[in-house]
């Protein structure tokens, strides 16, 4: 009998042990939409038993000080990308849009943004600058032990503190400070993979590659030694490219199989009868466009047969049908996953459109700035979206577009296709995240997995100095043959032909 009690005692002990063992991770994220899905996979890490401390500022808008799942540290700053901020910089970009020609747009997103880009970077920097001027905050860092550095890498500022504190750095990325990750680091042969903002495909005449061409600006940092890369695309979405062995693609992390909708949705949707639901949501940034476009587009909603939910936090508009339910947030991954769900009309945000993907719903995409256009024309390109341009947007033009992408069912059978196709994996996204995050933790980085290339001049990494070596070798001795051949020629061939 006391040899089973002590047998018991010990395989609790293993048991306890085991499930106890657990990683300690500091986090340093980025807030808003980027936050949403940080957030997601700091859920799931928590699950698994590891302890996650987040570094956040004290203007922080998403992120929150106490939670359940992490504990927080808050560095004190005199100022933050805060609401604020984000909604004047958003309103300057939709003025200017609307009335801008393509050619004028390119320009303001690539030069006229630059005052507001530096003024990004130095609120990061001051953030940066606040804890390593706080001596207990460092010394707080360095004694406490941790395991991993986990960043979104579109600021510096984790990257650094992973170098400051020795540590293994992983990125929950698509983004590198002005650039996608793919181009940071992978082989990305700008002939065939379109750079994000000029919104062509993988299938380019010769005019558009020219045009690929000049934006493409290499840079190497600090930031690009990252052991591991969790990428929030995957192939079903991305064009095929050159890929690296420590990316890892985890697209759709975020997705779910849909939860019961609360009572009041349930019954709206369910009021729609056969005709189902329309959604339309802006994303995180943008909660109300301009007053005149939200009344064409109200106007167009109200001639349709369907159900409409609108995330809109503006006055209400004018011309809003009944058949239109104005909310200030929606289960959006649930809606989606709804059996009568019918299109999403979406801004083109990279979560939204992941959601779209994973759950098979068609959309009409009204792009506004960054990344969006493009991450629509990856959807239309394969038969799933249809895109209108801010400046094009009104009654007539939104109704059409609405009405095209419902009517042809080509659209859903496409969505659907690339939903059965992003689905058909060994491994849940989210669980590959997660495995690999371990294994860094396990092995204290990933350094077998990482390439050196980045640490290579521009001249070294296309050998472009080799070429220069072989031609200077080659060249002399190509020269002492032809001089060697001129003269044979004339000891051989002159004398015979002044015999003759």
């Amino acid at each position: 009998m006391r040899l089973i009690y002590c047998c018991c005692v010990v395989l609790l002990l293993i048991l306890f042990s085991e499930g106890s063992h657990g990683g300690k991770i500091v986090v340093f994220p980025v807030d808003g939409s980027h936050w949403v899905n940080m957030e997601v996979l700091l859920q799931a890490l928590h699950s698994r038993g590891h302890n996650i401390t987040v570094v956040r500022n004290s203007k922080s808008w998403y992120i929150k000080e106490n939670s359940t799942y992490y504990n927080s540290i808050t560095v004190p700053v005199e100022r933050g990308i805060d609401k604020e901020f984000i909604t004047n910089m958003t309103s300057s970009v939709l003025e200017f849009e609307r009335g801008a020609l393509p050619l004028t747009s390119f320009l303001y997103m690539v030069i006229g943004m630059i005052p507001k880009i530096i003024e990004v970077h130095k609120v990061f920097n001051d953030f940066v600058l606040a804890m390593f001027n706080d001596p207990d905050f460092l010394k707080m860092l360095k004694y406490s032990n941790f395991d991993l550095v986990l960043t979104d890498p579109s600021w510096g500022g984790g990257a650094i503190f992973a170098k400051y504190l020795n540590l293994p750095l992983v990125y929950n990325v698509r983004w590198i400070l002005a650039k996608e990750a793919h181009f940071s680091l992978a082989p990305s042969p700008v002939s065939h993979i379109p750079i994000t903002g000029t919104g062509y495909t993988d299938k380019m005449t010769f005019l558009q590659r020219v045009k690929n061409m000049m934006p493409n600006i290499d840079f190497n940092e600090l930031s690009l030694s990252a052991d591991l890369w969790l990428m929030r695309v995957d192939f079903v979405f991305e064009y095929p490219r050159p890929t690296m062995p420590n990316f890892v693609y985890m697209g759709g992390f975020q997705c779910t199989p849909a939860k019961p909708l609360p009572q009041h949705l349930e019954d709206f949707v369910q009021s729609s009868g056969e005709h189902g639901v329309i959604i339309m949501s802006m994303g995180t940034f943008v909660s109300a466009l301009p007053a005149d476009m939200t009344n064409e587009i109200a106007a167009a909603f109200a001639k349709l047969p369907q159900k409409v939910i609108w995330r809109h936090k503006g006055d209400t508009p004018a011309n809003l049908g009944n058949n239109t339910l104005l909310v200030d947030w929606m289960p959006q991954n649930d809606l989606l996953g709804h059996p009568k769900m019918k299109l999403f009309v979406a801004h083109g945000g990279t979560n939204g459109l992941q959601e779209a993907l994973y759950h098979g719903v068609p959309v009409v995409g009204i792009p506004l700035f960054f990344d969006q256009y493009d991450n629509l024309m990856r959807l239309k390109e394969r038969g799933g979206a249809q895109i209108l341009t801010i400046n094009s947007v009104d009654k007539d033009n939104f109704l059409k577009a609405v009405e095209e992408v419902l009517n042809d069912p080509s659209y859903r059978m496409n969505m659907q296709r690339l939903s059965r196709l992003h689905r058909d994996q060994p491994m849940k996204p989210l669980d590959n995240a997660l495995f690999w995050m371990e294994f860094v933790m396990r092995h204290k980085g990933a350094a077998h997995l990482r390439t050196e290339s980045y640490r290579m001049p521009w001249y070294s990494y296309y050998s472009v100095d080799v070429g220069l070596f072989l031609f200077g070798v080659f060249l002399p001795v190509l020269t002492i043959v032809f001089i060697l051949m001129r003269c044979l020629y004339h000891k051989v061939c002159k004398p015979k032909v002044k015999q003759e």
